[in-house]
């Protein structure tokens, strides 16, 4: 043995170490005190974008898994990273952040699903009434070349959320995921799942390498928007699958680029082409791409668009005005030493009726409540709206109805 060095606990003995000191609420014991330093016991709090591991459950999905050989892939495979697409954990910080890592060992009272109290204890520590639930590897899955495989991996999902958790816990909600290599297979998503308890609409996660403006998704958006529900387009990266990401060179740059960089594909996409105007009444927010490229954006596409208004025949105003009546979430809100250089960027996105706050959580960069609250330009009608009462809007549900309402926003 090296002098100096203390002995590494054996790894059964480690785990049981683990499992005893593993618990979500202490992990958010500052968070917790921070909640209740602002009183967010007054306050609708609706986090728009928050993170399980289907991973965690991958034996429970893989059972709603339809075709027989798909199934089987599935269910022999050691890891069921494979069939997913998931790349290598680029994000995974180690023992430095255990949330992802030691998850699985946090014990729950098994008296229901335990992601429902794994996802509850975050809540509750935060000060959040109502969660938006989305997956995390399957966010990769769009990039998959295998379209089938995203359709059987999506429905199972899919399923099993709606019945075991969502269908269970009326504080969780989801936006599902959609299949976009295949449009007819969404539009039969939405279909089946459009009415089932805790569905407000459908998510795309926004590495697809297709464009959103293509005819074949019109059946697509009109059915979500005849049925009152909402869309969302999720942020995620691309590293192997892109040969410009290719060159760089960490993970750092990777995520400060890539997030936003293929929101803004589909989002110009989007508005170029008129979706806005075919589909008015159809709410759209743009998930986890931060603030900071919206003001980029908006200035270049006014500024083309003034000048070349003949290859955008259906737009009736400038894009800016069309992102201003959209929806963007706040994670991961960068905010720089001086904290008032943001805002005029939430005047510019009309922040005070169109941000939705979002924590990302349990991932590394997650934000809390108090990124929101403690922003010196913003008024308390302002905090409740974006803290809560924006996301009632978007998500098609009355903030006055709901058991955990809190005060409105003056």
């Amino acid at each position: 043995m090296n002098a100096g060095k203390t002995p590494r606990a054996r790894p059964e003995i480690r785990k049981i170490r683990l499992r005893e000191k593993f618990s979500t609420s202490e992990l958010l014991a500052h968070a917790a005190q921070q909640a209740r330093d602002r009183h967010f016991e007054d306050f609708l709090i609706i986090d728009v974008d928050s993170h399980h591991y289907e991973f965690d459950h991958w034996g429970e999905i893989a059972e709603y898994i339809d075709n027989r050989v798909i199934h089987h892939i599935a269910t022999v495979l050691p890891t069921p990273s494979t069939i997913l697409n998931a790349p290598p954990m680029y994000q995974e910080m180690g023992d430095r952040i255990p949330r992802r890592i030691h998850r699985k060992l946090e014990e729950t009272p098994g008296r229901r699903h335990r992601e429902i109290d794994v996802t509850l204890r975050y809540m509750d520590a935060m000060g959040i009434d109502y969660n938006v639930l989305f997956p995390s590897p399957m966010l990769n899955l769009g990039q998959l070349p295998l379209a089938e495989i995203e359709v059987a991996m999506s429905w199972a999902y899919n399923r099993w959320l709606v019945e075991r958790v969502l269908g269970e816990e009326p504080r969780m909600m989801g936006l599902l995921y959609l299949p976009f290599n295949d449009p007819e297979a969404c539009l039969r998503m939405v279909d089946e799942f459009g009415d089932k308890p805790g569905v407000k609409g459908f998510m795309v996660v926004a590495v697809h390498f297709k464009p959103v403006h293509d005819k074949a998704y019109i059946p697509l958006y009109r059915a979500i928007e005849e049925r009152g529900l909402s869309l969302a387009f999720h942020a995620s990266y691309c590293w192997d699958g892109d040969a410009s990401a290719r060159q760089l060179n960490r993970f750092l740059s990777v995520h400060a680029l890539t997030f936003p960089y293929y929101l803004m594909i589909h989002l110009t996409n989007w508005i170029v082409n008129g979706m806005p105007e075919l589909f008015p009444d159809l709410r759209v927010a743009w998930i986890e791409g931060g603030i900071a490229y919206l003001p980029f954006i908006m200035l270049r596409l006014d500024h083309e668009y003034m000048m070349r208004t003949s290859e955008a025949p259906l737009l009736k105003k400038l894009p800016s005005e069309y992102m201003r009546d959209m929806f963007f979430t706040s994670q991961p809100l960068e905010i720089p030493a001086n904290p008032r250089v943001l805002e005029p960027i939430f005047e510019m996105v009309n922040a005070k009726t169109q941000m939705l706050f979002s924590s990302d959580y349990p991932h590394w960069d997650f934000d809390v409540p108090s990124r929101i609250f403690d922003l010196p330009f913003l008024d308390e009608a302002a905090r409740r709206n974006i803290l809560g009462l924006n996301a009632c809007r978007y998500l098609g549900v009355d903030a006055q109805s709901l058991p955990l309402a809190k005060p409105k926003a003056a």
